[in-house]
């Protein structure tokens, strides 16, 4: 006879510093260490990205079974060993973020998991009481049990919720979670990671760019040289968009990338300063914010 084993989750809140975070092995097995810069931010620094995981008890294996009618698909049930919380690996992924991938990019990423449209309601749900100053900027799902969620407080600089919004909504998303969990709607094993956009953060063209044109972003385009195209990397500020040719206008930043090396520091010239370059939509292949202003 085989026995079904259930057990509740358990919360464990981590807070990451991106910049500085590192992984320790140990035993073949990847543990969360923390290290804290040299430094504290200066006013006008860009904050750190919040990092809050709730990590509940894995197992090593795990099997979708039907209610005892056998009729219903999503009545999970998960059955074997368990693995304890400090085994368990997050997932990690060697790729350039892109526009909707769910992570840097934004977007919903569900990856064709059977419960990934109803954790994504609960995350909506959950979301409501937070009003309309807080969205979801990523969702992002696994089949391997992984929950992503990345939170934009829009009028904050960066989209950065404050830390006690990001435990209030974790601690709220997890509760809801066990709850459809317990009723079999989804798993009950779930990981949760909740943090925010972070400095990262790839900008939609043009929908990003005028709630961030008093900063300055890196900009990577295609320019037309001599027949051939050309990839291009500059820091500009956003002046203007013109919706109806679907283009934008830039203008440079006063920033040592962009000055002349033998210029010795001194910022840009009258000539610098007054030069445009209007770039449609479709020659724009990637915005970020710039962090060394």
């Amino acid at each position: 006879m085989m026995m079904r084993i259930k057990f509740s989750s358990k919360i464990n809140f981590l807070l990451r510093n991106p910049l500085v975070s590192t992984r320790l092995c140990h035993h073949g097995h990847r543990f969360p260490t923390i290290l804290q810069p040299k430094q504290p931010l200066q006013n006008g620094g860009v904050p750190s990205r919040i990092h809050i995981s709730a990590l509940p008890l894995r197992y090593s294996s795990e099997q979708i079974t039907p209610d005892r009618n056998g009729n219903d698909p999503l009545h999970y049930e998960t059955i074997e060993d368990v693995e304890p919380i400090d085994l368990w690996e997050e997932e990690e992924e060697d790729v350039e973020p892109e526009i909707g991938d769910g992570g840097d990019g934004g977007g919903i990423v569900l990856q064709s998991c059977p419960w990934g449209e109803q954790a994504l309601s609960i995350a909506r749900d959950v979301l409501l009481p937070f009003g309309a100053d807080m969205e979801l900027y990523a969702f992002k799902t696994s089949p391997r049990g992984y929950i992503y969620v990345r939170l934009d407080k829009l009028p904050n600089e960066y989209g950065c919720p404050s830390m006690d919004e990001m435990e209030e909504f974790s601690r709220q998303y997890k509760k809801k979670l066990d709850e459809a969990g317990a009723l079999g709607k989804i798993p009950d094993d779930l990981a949760l990671e909740v943090s925010s956009p972070g400095a990262e953060r790839l900008l939609k063209v043009p929908d990003d760019l005028s709630r961030f044109k008093d900063m300055p972003m890196r900009v990577s385009y295609i320019e037309e040289l001599n027949s051939r195209n050309i990839e291009k990397n500059r820091i500009f500020f956003m002046e203007s968009i013109d919706a109806e040719s679907g283009s934008c206008v830039w203008k440079l930043a006063d920033v040592k990338e962009n000055r002349d090396p033998a210029a010795k520091g001194r910022p840009l010239s009258r000539k610098q300063k007054d030069w445009r370059l209007r770039l449609p939509y479709a020659t724009v292949k990637r915005v970020t914010l710039y962090l060394d202003y």
